[in-house]
């Protein structure tokens, strides 16, 4: 409180993320923002009925919230409690603060459908059997330019068209100094901005497509690991469209000549309370424990697809020989696995990577799903199958989920997560993905309905839909 006095402030952003992992948010005056910090702060429920395309999912105004809760009857307000620890000056704003918080109800209990929450609890189980998580982030989207003119009222509804963009810098030169300098004032001002909110880049990368931008951060201690993730994401949005920019998080745009970004998630425990890596082994790269954490990563991964890859673009990524993974594997240092162990003998920093998310997952979602897992195969001692030590693109190891609809299948009849999670979470992510999916479906049939013969478009391909609910959005 004292700090949002002292530096003169004229306003406190206060966040809440979403169940998309979006940020929602109110401005607040310095006063305000002090005051909800003792008094919590008024902000409407009604974002939990928000599909990804900023539609309501569910009957308007049934019981429960039309999702058998019965505190969200009436689309209620919900109570937000900022979280101190979270508090930032944002360096591109003008005496701007900005603090996420924690969603309760207006009874005091707190509202089970906060990925945050969530996370926070799942860490309370891996702190109970002995370990904290250490997370390192590493994520890959696009900056284009945004094509002038006015938008139209006609194109101003939802969900509207893709915004019109042009290419931010030539792609095809992978780990180019020249492309990375040739937007280098861009990427400073990113880099600067993250900085002033304490997530100075470990490093920028210039990846393969136009425009296609790589950034990882040194490993961050738990819950903070998925605050800097929704962090980051939103400051390089915001830090974009300042500049007539956009960044966009959507795995893969149907735009020519661009490719798949994903999210690399680096993970490993730490042993209480000596903050020893669990992971690391005097004989091996991967110690014991970390052998069974990454076994349940993959006794999980076809359930966690959904939290991972979140979207119907996400699974356009899974692609043989695309560098993302196509199947169900574990490899030491191969990035065509889906689980990739980096590490050596003696080695302190040995760590795993898992590689299945989409840049527009829910950090807490993604983290709680991967931490929950790994936990289970600790607990249960499993061991993982043979690692692959050639091609994982032929490895005889099960296939990912094909899409968006298998994954939420596979969710559904899942009984791990109902447990770990709560079935009133794993049944609102999937009534609120069958929704989304069902208005894809029926825009796919819309284009063949129109298309000559009735052809129904190719699935492997992205949809204009698709460009629509995720572009812009995300």
């Amino acid at each position: 409180m004292s700090r949002i006095r002292s530096l003169g402030l004229r306003t406190v952003r206060l966040a809440v993320v979403d169940q998309h992992g979006v940020p929602r948010g109110k401005m607040l005056s310095p006063e305000a923002a002090i005051a909800a910090m003792s008094d919590g702060l008024d902000f409407s429920g009604a974002i939990y009925s928000l599909d990804t395309g900023n539609q309501v999912f569910v009957p308007a105004f049934a019981r429960g919230g039309g999702f058998g809760i019965e505190e969200f009857t009436g689309f209620p307000d919900v109570m937000l409690v900022p979280d101190p620890a979270t508090f930032r000056v944002l360096p591109w704003a003008d005496r701007t603060g900005w603090m996420l918080c924690d969603v309760y109800f207006g009874n005091g209990q707190p509202m089970p459908l906060d990925g945050r929450g969530l996370l926070r609890r799942v860490l309370g189980s891996l702190a109970e059997a002995g370990y904290d998580f250490l997370g390192g982030i590493e994520v890959e989207f696009y900056i284009v330019v945004l094509s002038p003119g006015p938008l139209s009222p006609a194109d101003a509804g939802f969900t509207p068209p893709a915004p019109a963009v042009s290419v931010f810098e030539r792609g095809y030169q992978y780990l180019s100094e020249v492309r990375l300098d040739g937007v280098g004032p861009v990427l400073e001002a990113i880099r600067d901005a993250l900085d002033g909110v304490g997530l100075l880049p470990r490093s920028i990368e210039d990846e393969w497509g136009p425009g296609q931008i790589e950034v990882s951060f040194s490993p961050i201690a738990g819950l903070a690991a998925a605050d800097a993730a929704v962090l980051f994401r939103s400051a390089v949005k915001q830090v974009c469209q300042r500049r007539g920019l956009l960044a966009t998080f959507m795995c893969r745009p149907a735009l020519p000549n661009f490719f798949s970004s994903g999210w690399h998630l680096h993970q490993s425990l730490l042993n209480r309370p000596t903050r020893s890596n669990a992971f690391a082994s005097a004989s091996g790269a991967l110690s014991d424990v970390g052998r069974r954490y990454v076994a349940g990563l993959l006794e999980h991964t076809a359930p966690m697809a959904v939290f991972a890859a979140p979207t119907v673009n996400g699974y356009k990524r899974f692609r043989p020989y695309s560098f993302a993974p196509d199947r169900v594997t574990w490899a030491f240092e191969n990035r065509g696995a889906l689980v990739r162990v980096q590490g050596s003998p003696g080695d302190l920093s040995s760590h795993v990577e898992m590689r299945l998310g989409e840049p527009a997952a829910n950090p807490y979602l993604y983290l709680a799903s991967n931490i929950a897992a790994g936990l289970d195969g600790i607990r249960r001692g499993l061991e993982p199958p043979a690692p692959v030590s050639a091609d994982p693109y032929s490895a005889e190891a099960p296939r990912l989920p094909a899409s968006l609809s298998e994954a939420v299948a596979a969710l559904d009849a899942d009984q791990f997560y109902r447990s770990a999670f709560g079935s009133t979470m794993v049944d609102y992510l999937v009534m609120m993905k069958r929704a989304e999916l069902r208005r894809y479906e029926e825009a796919q049939a819309a284009v063949a309905a129109e298309s000559p013969g009735g052809l129904a478009p190719d699935v492997t391909e992205v949809s204009d839909w698709e460009m629509r609910e995720y572009f812009e959005f995300f």
